[in-house]
């Protein structure tokens, strides 16, 4: 039983089409290490625009996984968009990579990736 993120949804979607959970598992893999990156280097940069982009483009999959941090994602997603200058995002930024990377690490082992 996954303890960082949630199939339900994934199941539910894929009709429970166990190669088709595998493939949404494999793209989770492709896409969100990616975009956890940019948000590492874009937020100390304060690159509003990148942030905006990777933590919008995140929201989907980081929800339809269940991470469980889709509002902390939607403050640093917005602290992009509106350009919060007197705002800090670090707390909610790390909580953000924190269960990116335990997710990334059970899927990997889950679906042997």
């Amino acid at each position: 039983m996954p303890e960082y993120y949630k199939l339900h949804r994934v199941r539910e979607m894929a009709d429970n089409d166990e190669d088709f959970v595998a493939a949404l598992a494999a793209a989770f893999l492709e896409e969100v290490p990616e975009d956890a990156e940019r948000l590492r280097t874009a937020v100390p940069a304060k690159d509003y625009k990148e942030v905006y982009q990777a933590a919008h483009k995140m929201k989907p999959t980081i929800d339809l996984f269940e991470l469980g941090v889709l509002d902390r994602l939607i403050e640093v997603q917005d602290w992009g968009k509106f350009e919060q200058t007197d705002k800090s995002v670090d707390a909610q930024l790390q909580t953000v990579l924190t269960a990116v990377e335990n997710a990334i690490n059970e899927i990997r082992s889950d679906f042997s990736l």
